[in-house]
């Protein structure tokens, strides 16, 4: 299967356990692979024959910020379920990172990286 790879998607977002830290927020990076045929879009060079990447990125970066989730389980969850229903793919692999969280080491990042199927 192709895929479609969008790194780096970045945002401000109010997710965490303690409602301080949803009050607050952070910051968050997500990867995304999107499993789907491209040989209708390598033929044609048509935008139509093809995923709106703009709109997959768009849909995380409005998930991620209007949204506020305890786990970034959820999150991740979440946007994967909807890029599953809004967009002609077959899977969707997300690596979804909470950038340096608030704890007492110096970490980069937590993160889940999860995959998901259309059923």
């Amino acid at each position: 299967m192709d895929k479609i790879i969008i790194k780096s998607i970045k945002f401000h977002g109010n997710h965490g356990v303690p409602e301080a830290e949803r009050e607050v927020g952070g910051h968050y990076e997500i990867d995304a692979a999107l499993g789907c045929s491209l040989v209708d879009a390598g033929k044609s060079d048509a935008l139509e024959d093809t995923i709106d990447y703009a709109g997959v990125v768009d849909l995380i970066v409005d998930i991620g910020t209007q949204k506020s989730f305890h786990l970034i389980e959820a999150l991740a969850e979440t946007i994967c379920s909807e890029i599953l229903r809004q967009f002609p793919v077959e899977t969707v692999h997300l690596i979804v990172k909470k950038l340096h969280p608030p704890i007492n080491q110096p970490i980069a990042y937590f993160a889940v990286e999860i995959y998901r199927e259309k059923e």
